[in-house]
């Protein structure tokens, strides 16, 4: 095979996060033709919002900075998406919530994408539906069981896929296999395929921590005398020992006036509560919530939702993995860190190092 796929070659790519999708993105700009596999209902990875009858919920990815000059760059490719988002300072707030710093030590701007966190990503998988003579760019709800060599030309790729109803599916012709999802699938996948080990092995190391979401919303604060419950702040980091982050969703530009919260619990609790039932959550979440900010009052919507693979510990060190013998690439945030920019500069530069 030769060291790095041909301009007009067929890259797959595992995972439609911002990695993947950034990945996706820049090596059809470089006139590769890619398909991009997401086991979920739609792109976004961590940046998926939630849809409710009570408004959307960022219940991944609260917002996002922008240090990178390439990333800025990127981003005015869509100038209407994103918007700043001042959160009134975010507050730090000790254990029994009360503030402890009135804000963040290193002030930043924090941006959002608008309708909801998914906005950016799906805007920028859009134009891969444009490929010339290539039907079907973004194939959702499908899970990659097995990447294997095309009995049909060995020196190209083919993937064993899973789907709704326990249907299956073979798709093949592929120069590259891109894995742009979190470090612990990847590994889990290669080694089902019996694959590219010393890449694997590189990963052993890395280290990501769960997190549960709890997601809130209180539509009678909504009415003409009442502006909205609770503290005067928006946004907040905090210490205690359940929760490590409470944002009010409506204070974000773009977003419906219904007050609703987001709260993350804290990596600790999350692991330690991994595998509870929802309800069990739920419950504990909501209890340390109204202790942080004081909000007492029934929610008339609440859920929760596990995210397994959320924050970076002990990242790789290296923006990504190319092993251009055999066309095998990694990409994800937690190769550099966990914000949302370290998942573009990681697609961004295995899709650099695929065209090189």
């Amino acid at each position: 095979m030769p060291k790095s796929p041909h301009i007009g070659q067929h890259i797959a790519i595992i995972g439609a996060g911002m990695a993947g999708i950034t990945c996706a993105r820049t090596l059809v700009q470089a006139g590769h033709q890619v398909t991009v596999f997401e086991k979920s209902r739609g792109v976004g990875g961590r940046m998926s919002t939630r849809s409710t009858s009570f408004g959307s919920f960022d219940h991944g990815t609260q917002y996002f900075t922008v240090r990178d000059d390439r990333f800025a760059t990127a981003l005015k490719t869509t100038p209407k998406i994103c918007k700043p988002w001042s959160a009134n300072a975010i507050r730090v707030l000790d254990a029994l919530g009360r503030v402890a710093e009135a804000a963040l030590p290193t002030p930043q701007q924090h941006w959002v994408a608008t309708p909801g966190m998914n906005g950016l990503v799906k805007a920028w998988a859009a134009p891969l539906a444009q490929q010339p003579g290539h039907a079907e760019a973004v194939v959702l709800e499908t899970t990659v069981a097995k990447i294997e060599r095309d009995p049909l030309n060995t020196k190209r790729w083919q993937l064993r896929t899973t789907g709704a109803a326990d249907s299956s599916h073979v798709y093949s012709g592929f120069d590259a296999v891109i894995l742009a999802i979190p470090s612990v699938q990847v590994h889990s996948l290669l080694k089902t395929s019996k694959l590219a080990a010393a890449l694997s092995k590189q990963i052993e190391t890395v280290e990501v921590a769960p997190c549960w979401t709890l997601m809130l919303a209180f539509p009678n604060a909504t009415q003409p005398n009442m502006a909205h419950l609770g503290p005067q702040w928006n946004a907040a980091l905090s210490t205690h020992h359940r929760i490590a982050w409470v944002a009010r969703e409506s204070s974000k530009p773009g977003r419906s006036s219904i007050e609703r919260w987001t709260v993350q619990a804290s990596p600790a609790w999350s692991q330690e509560h991994l595998e509870d039932d929802a309800p069990r959550i739920q419950a504990k979440l909501l209890k340390a919530f109204g202790e942080v900010t004081g909000i007492r009052a029934e929610p008339s919507f609440a859920t929760v939702h596990r995210w397994r693979y959320a924050k970076t510990f002990k990242p790789l060190g290296k923006t990504h993995l190319w092993d251009a013998r055999s066309g095998i690439g990694i990409a994800g945030d937690w190769c550099i860190g966990h914000r949302v920019e370290d998942a573009f500069v990681s697609g961004l530069e295995l899709a650099l190092a695929v065209v090189k």
